[in-house]
């Protein structure tokens, strides 16, 4: 089974610092309400970390048939 985070953009960038902007435009986060799926990696648990109040954040996990 492999994990990914499911991972929502619910604030916006605006007015916040350039490393910010950094990481969340790394994740693929560009507009609000935008959600992606990121492997769940000790990088990826970072960036999250830097922008916690900015996004949200979920768990999934993934069956494999």
């Amino acid at each position: 089974m492999a994990k990914t985070l499911k991972v929502t953009l619910v604030k916006s960038m605006i007015g916040r610092p350039e490393k910010h902007r950094r990481v969340l435009r790394g994740m693929g986060l560009t507009k609000l309400n935008k959600t992606v799926e990121l492997k769940d990696t000790p990088e990826t648990r970072g960036m999250i970390k830097v922008v916690s109040h900015l996004v949200k954040a979920e768990e999934k996990i993934d069956e494999v048939k």
